[in-house]
């Protein structure tokens, strides 16, 4: 990565904002895990666990980016939205909000990177690709079966 080819401070900053919402994602996502019950119980869990442990692969990528750059990465948590009703509907939308925001986290550092940086600008386009397929999948979860 070619210094000076892209505003390093503010690739950082969103890079360490990826991390904390990422982190998040993985107290989010386990935490939902053990709120299911019901008849779905396990396909539930056994996807909200895959969901947080994707989530901690990215926190990895983004810290390991953060040091690649020779910078610190954050020590911080992103916010943690917390439905109490803990019914499926109200676990997935709270979940699709969060990955609408990874996604514009993603975006956001694609446009820093875009054609300044390969490496940073392909994963930023991988991420937005995997967050946005996401975004498909809450989505489709929370459409009714028949319509």
């Amino acid at each position: 990565m070619g210094e000076g080819a892209f505003d390093k401070s503010k690739v950082v900053a969103v890079l360490n904002r990826i991390l904390e919402t990422e982190l998040a994602g993985v107290v989010r996502y386990t935490h939902y895990s053990f709120m299911v019950f019901g008849y779905s119980r396990i396909p539930i869990v056994s996807w909200l666990r895959s969901q947080a442990a994707e989530s901690m692969t990215h926190a990895q990528e983004a810290g390991e980016l953060i040091t690649q750059l020779d910078e610190h990465p954050s020590l911080g948590i992103g916010k943690l939205l917390q439905t109490h009703k803990h019914d499926i509907g109200d676990i997935l939308r709270e979940a699709l909000e969060h990955e609408e925001a990874a996604v514009a986290l993603y975006r956001e550092l694609l446009d820093l990177t875009a054609d300044r940086s390969v490496l940073l600008e392909e994963y930023a386009r991988r991420m937005v690709a995997e967050e946005e397929m996401h975004v498909g999948e809450v989505e489709k979860m929370l459409r009714a079966p028949d319509g």
